[in-house]
């Protein structure tokens, strides 16, 4: 079993950027699929990005591709999230999640969450 700790949330106007980090701990990272959700007050949990095992594909959805980047270190045991960019709607709690199958919405494994608010 994995544990995820996120951090980096804050606040930042628009326009600018932030980078999260999720730190696992137990089992070795390298053994999970990795991905980011968040979720705004009132709305449902949003799937932000994917990566697998090895870095080697990664997945966004339309409302964040060409400003948001994960990246992976196994070494290190941590999966980022690049943020640029940011804008008033991206603001919600950032959950880091982790999962041993294969589709991208069955993840098993949250850390508590970040928050991230974006001014205007």
């Amino acid at each position: 079993q994995v544990q995820l700790v996120e951090s980096g949330g804050g606040l930042v106007q628009a326009g600018g950027s932030l980078r999260l980090s999720c730190a696992a701990s137990g089992r070795s990272m390298f053994n999970y699929r990795m991905g980011w959700f968040r979720q705004a007050p009132g709305k449902e949990r949003e799937f932000v990005s994917g990566i697998t095992r090895y870095g080697e594909v990664t997945r966004y959805p339309d409302s964040v591709k060409g400003r948001f980047t994960i990246s992976r270190d196994n070494t290190k045991n941590t999966v980022y999230l690049q943020m640029n960019n940011l804008k008033p709607e991206d603001t919600a709690v950032y959950y880091c999640a982790a999962t041993t199958r294969g589709a991208w919405d069955e993840f098993d494994y949250w850390g508590q969450g970040t928050q991230v608010t974006v001014s205007s």
